[in-house]
This record gives C-alpha cells, sequence and structure tokens, in this order.
C-alpha cells in the first residue's frame, strides 16, 4: 500500500516513516502543504496520512483542495486539535477518519490498512453501505473508524456526551439499551455524576434529532431506543 504522510515535524515525522516502512508500506513523505497538494494531484497515493498544522497551506486547506479537484483518496487526519469542532470540520471537509496526537502506532497501522480496504472494496474514498463498520439509521450514518455521526452527508455537531448516546443506540436501531448500558457509556467511570444526567442527555440529543428521519424514545422501565421514522 502507497501512503503520503504529510507532516512537518521532523522527528515524528522520520520516526512514523520508519514504523510504517518497517510493517511494510510505501512511504512518501511531504513537510508543506502546498507542496503535498501537488503531490497528491501529480500521483494520489492509496492513503493520505494528513496533518493539519502545516506551513505553506493549512491540513484542512489541502484537503478541501483535493476534494474540489475529485481526489477521493482515503484522508486520514493526524492532529494535536483534539475538540470536537476541529474533527466535525475535518470531516465536513472531507476527511475520511480523525487520529489525535498522541497515537498508538498499532492504531495507526490498523486505521490505515482500514481505509486501504475501503478503498480497494468502493472504489473511492466513501464508506461502503456493506461495511461492517458502518451503521444507518434512516438519514443517519456512523462510521464506527472515525466515531462520526453524518447527516444527509454532512457530520453532526454534537456534544461529546451526546455523541456517545448516539453511538451506542445508532448500532442496533429499533432496540432497547438500558438506562444503566448507557450511562456506563456516556459517563465513563465518572462516579460523582447522578444516574438521572443520562435524562437530561437523553432530552438535548432528542432535539437535534429532529428533522433527520429518526427519533429518540423513552421506553418506561426499558431505557431508550432510536426510531426510524416514517
Amino acid at each position: 500500500m502507497r501512503l503520503m504522510l504529510v507532516e512537518d515535524d521532523p522527528g515524528l515525522r522520520a520516526a512514523l516513516a520508519r514504523t510504517l516502512l518497517r510493517r511494510g508500506f510505501e512511504v512518501a513523505e511531504q513537510t508543506d502543504g502546498r507542496q503535498a497538494l501537488e503531490a497528491w494531484v501529480a500521483s494520489p497515493p492509496d492513503v493520505l496520512l494528513l496533518d493539519l498544522s502545516l506551513p505553506g497551506m493549512d491540513g484542512l486547506e489541502v484537503l478541501a483542495a483535493g476534494r474540489r479537484r475529485g481526489l477521493s483518496t482515503p484522508v486520514l487526519l493526524l492532529t494535536a486539535r483534539a475538540t470536537v469542532g476541529d474533527r466535525v470540520m475535518g470531516l465536513n471537509a472531507g476527511a475520511d477518519d480523525y487520529l489525535p496526537k498522541p497515537f498508538d502506532l498499532d492504531e495507526l497501522e490498523a486505521r490505515v490498512r482500514a481505509l486501504g480496504r475501503r478503498r480497494a472494496t468502493t472504489g473511492s474514498g466513501n464508506a461502503s453501505e456493506s461495511d461492517p463498520g458502518v451503521f444507518h439509521a434512516g438519514s443517519l450514518r456512523y462510521e464506527k473508524f472515525s466515531g462520526a455521526v453524518y447527516c444527509r452527508g454532512d457530520a453532526m455537531e454534537l456534544a461529546p456526551r451526546e455523541l456517545a448516546l448516539l453511538q451506542a443506540l445508532i448500532q442496533q436501531p429499533g432496540r432497547a439499551v438500558s438506562k444503566e448500558r448507557l450511562f456506563e457509556l456516556v459517563f465513563p467511570g465518572e462516579t460523582e455524576v447522578q444516574y438521572e444526567a443520562i435524562e437530561v442527555v437523553a432530552y438535548r440529543l432528542r432535539k437535534k434529532l429532529a428533522g433527520t428521519g429518526t427519533g429518540l424514545m423513552t421506553l418506561r422501565g426499558l431505557g431508550y431506543l432510536l426510531k426510524v421514522e416514517s
């Protein structure tokens, strides 16, 4: 698999390149955003590993420009910007996955190989309907590798706890998930949080699902389920 690694930190770039080479990948290195875009256009790799903070042209600008030119290469963002807003901007610009720094090298390899398989299966950088890591409910699509939920192709802006709740429910739409299990997923290890807090998160998520073709139902004594509306 041919990779293009775009990273301006020389130490990190060299370490990543060595690791990826040892694991059987071909790696082309770039340090400047504009030069990376030119190289991407001239010889598209199988997967592009793209940092956001780059000289010459910001990583998001590189990504958006490549997508405007019709480049369908799967793009994995590698960045220290770990806020939900930054992740949503990257996904809306056309990224396929997002890995915040610092990251585990085994996870990096797994995500790169997953993107490579997706491209080989679909012939593009978009998730396949049959991809076991992709879940659908109405107009919503959840991609497990990136953690993003899309509505009609646009990444949804959700608070972390709202996103965690939706991720849990969309993996089994139409089936109830208990409040106890959802509380564990939405508030992991937070012993000081009151159990009723899950109801607040559910209320906020329900409002954000309006108009998506899906609804969040409360089943008294059972929990919650995600229902596709007719």
